[in-house]
């Protein structure tokens, strides 16, 4: 058996285009084209339909008199002009291609859509308090949480800032958020939603804390645990057997005894199995990945390799 261990190429393994990903960034460019070209050039009498695909389907404020509940959700698929959308595309795969790769197609748009309503709810119900407020649009807000969880997953990766300069992920990550921070708390309006960066990276960071940290006894379903053994079987059956410990008040006694093993006995026996089953489980699922990609595997498969890999850091 081969158990030497790499990392797949993106044709075998990691994709370089994950599922989620090229979804949205094709949808993303579709709803661009729609929206700046195709209704831009429509009109009804005088009036553009971009002017209503905006009044329908961007996120207006809630006493506005022009918010519709699922606004809130379809927000996130326009952009303003082509540097909005190109920037925000190329963060969404830049730091999105990794976590989707480690997470999952199903965690990673959980993830996405959570962080992007939770920057929108941040945008109506808080960025009023700090002035005037005007219709939103763009998927940055959701990008910001993309940025906090690339930065939660992997912090000492480096990125070259401006391509040039490198920093570590998660030191660049705690610099946009403040960067996002002082710009709520001024008072310049610059037309950009920082309120909604905020609340993407906010609600993101929520999120990992609770499912790889726990807050007091909550824990999601999902959450990575943090013993491979714990991933199939109950956690009560494979805690280490008390070490059993003999104690003596008389020295002579000590000195002179003679030395024999202990029976072993039927929980430790037990507990050994168990640890060699579950080696043996970690091989077929690394021969698997050698041989099918990482794209072979099964989620719950995904999910024992990465725990495992986290004990070996």
């Amino acid at each position: 058996m081969n158990n030497s261990y790499r990392r797949p190429g993106m044709f075998g393994g990691f994709g370089l285009f994950p599922p989620i990903i090229k979804i949205l960034l094709i949808s993303n460019v579709v709803v661009y084209i729609l929206q700046h070209f195709i209704l831009g050039a429509l009109k009804v009498g005088s009036v553009p339909l971009a002017a209503d695909f905006l009044k329908y389907f961007a996120l207006w404020p809630i006493d506005s008199g022009y918010f519709l509940p699922w606004q809130i959700f379809t927000y996130m698929f326009m952009h303003g002009d082509l540097m909005h959308l190109f920037f925000n595309m190329f963060a969404l795969w830049m730091f999105g291609m990794d976590i989707e790769n480690t997470w999952g197609t199903k965690r990673f748009t959980f993830y996405y859509f959570l962080c992007g309503v939770g920057a929108g709810i941040a945008n109506l119900l808080i960025a009023p308090m700090f002035g005037p407020t005007g219709p939103t649009v763009g998927a940055s807000g959701a990008i910001y949480g993309i940025l906090v969880a690339f930065g939660f997953l992997f912090p000492d990766r480096p990125i070259y800032l401006y391509f040039f300069i490198p920093i570590k992920a998660k030191f660049l990550v705690i610099l946009y958020m403040l960067l996002e921070l002082f710009a709520v708390a001024g008072t310049q309006n610059s037309g950009i939603a920082h309120m909604a960066h905020l609340g993407g990276g906010v609600v993101g960071f929520i999120y990992l804390l609770i499912v790889y940290k726990g807050i007091g006894n909550i824990r999601f379903k999902g959450r990575q645990s943090s013993n491979l053994y714990d991933v199939n079987s109950n956690s009560s059956s494979h805690r280490e057997p008390p070490k059993r410990t003999v104690y003596s008040t008389n020295t002579e006694k000590v000195r002179n005894a003679q030395y024999q093993d202990l029976p072993e006995t039927d929980y430790e026996a037990e507990y050994k199995n168990q640890q060699k089953l579950s080696q043996e489980k970690v091989d077929a699922i690394l021969d698997k990945l050698s041989q099918g990609g990482y794209q072979s595997l099964t989620e719950e498969e995904k999910r024992i390799l990465f725990t495992e890999s986290k004990k070996l850091r």
